[in-house]
């Protein structure tokens, strides 16, 4: 059994088919293997846990003889400590990738949200999540990889956060399947972000109503109507069933899984918007007060739609949410307390409502000038 030298390396012949390991004489289980195809390869074989193994350290002559019995060196030690270089790769190679725990988590943990919240999260596995970190292996994500995407998306906060509080999730999932030990995201903070409040005006609201009176197409503008009429999320109107209201009563129970806190809420309606309904159900044909292109499905986007209004209406920056925003706010300044406005929202937290809170001030302020002005009117009284 000869020492292996690169001199022997180069001499050594091909066999005729398959392969043939020639062992070192000084390095126990050091070989270099050469092909029938003429390749040529340094080798080591071990023991561990009473297997024999062997496994490839590299190809020559990209790795020198030198280089390679140091690595076989470094591996015979880690077989010593109950290492099994073969089995840890396997097992490295077969492990879980990010792309992997997507797919998984979109199976198994999305259905559970809702429409919008599984269309917003698969947009962001797919164009942010995935080509980023999807080919790196779930038990070899760090920190710094997560933290490295949540700085890019420095210039959008919120999207940033978002993107955040998903990985959070996956990974938490990961760690009960056993995937992973350890949540990377743990530590990344989240960026400030600054709340968005905005309520049409009444001179806008006016001009929003003569838009959706001039509207060729009524039942674009009757879901609008209807957000303004009742303050309800857009997702809760396109899903709306006419089961759901009693228009003799005047009520819309919305069911738990069609609202956000996902507990059924039962709203009173108004004058205007009874009236409205039993116009619409008039000429209903279907179980949605919005019927999509899908024959037994409701109305799928109504993006579009807005998107026309808001320009002819001369609001290009609302938002349709901000629709729910200005019902609030009508409550607010003619005088309604906060839980009053919560319930008819939906509320289950009384800080949700709190931000309007401050649109109060209007009916307070002027019934605190009527003081004012009867004192003052007192005190010229008194002057005559």
């Amino acid at each position: 059994m000869p020492r292996i030298t690169d001199r022997l390396v180069k001499s050594l012949e091909p066999p005729e088919r398959a392969n043939r390991v020639t062992y070192d004489s000084e390095l126990k289980g050091f070989g270099v293997r050469v092909t029938a195809r003429r390749s040529k390869a340094f080798v080591l074989n071990y023991r561990a846990a009473g297997v024999e193994r062997r496994t490839t350290i590299g190809a020559y002559p990209d790795w020198s003889v030198a280089a390679a019995r140091e690595e076989a060196k470094r591996l015979k030690r880690e077989v010593d400590q109950g290492h099994d270089p073969v089995a840890e790769r396997r097992e490295e190679r077969a492990s879980p990738t990010v792309r992997d725990l997507a797919e998984r988590y979109q199976e198994e943990r999305l259905p559970a949200k809702r429409p919008r919240t599984q269309k917003e999260d698969k947009a962001m596995l797919r164009d942010v999540i995935l080509p980023r970190l999807g080919n790196l292996k779930v038990a070899r994500v760090r920190h710094r990889d997560v933290e490295a995407l949540h700085r890019r998306l420095k210039a959008t906060p919120y999207r940033a956060n978002r993107v955040r509080s998903l990985l959070s999730s996956m990974f938490n999932e990961a760690i009960r399947w056993e995937w992973t030990d350890a949540n990377p995201v743990k530590g990344v903070r989240k960026y400030p972000e600054e709340p968005r409040h905005r309520y049409l005006t009444p001179d806008e609201l006016r001009r929003l109503a003569a838009v959706l009176d001039e509207l060729e197409d009524q039942e674009q503008a009757n879901f609008f109507r209807l957000l303004v009429l009742t303050g309800a999320r857009k997702g809760e109107v396109m899903s709306a069933r006419w089961r759901d209201f009693d228009l003799e009563a005047g009520v819309w129970t919305k069911p738990s899984s069609h609202t956000k806190q996902k507990r059924l809420h039962r709203t009173p309606l108004s004058a205007p918007t009874v009236a409205l309904l039993r116009e619409m159900k008039s000429r209903a044909t279907g179980e949605f007060l919005f019927p999509g292109k899908v024959p037994g499905q409701p109305v799928a986007e109504v993006r579009r739609w807005w998107d026309q209004i808001r320009q002819r209406a001369g609001v290009p920056d609302a938002r349709i949410h901000d629709l729910r925003h200005t019902y609030a706010s009508v409550l607010a300044s003619a005088g309604l307390s906060l839980p009053v406005i919560g319930a008819l929202l939906g509320h289950t937290q009384p800080s949700t409502t709190a931000r309007y809170a401050h649109l109060r001030d209007d009916p307070l302020r002027e019934a605190t000038e009527q003081v004012g002005r009867a004192f003052l009117a007192a005190g010229d009284d008194d002057a005559d």
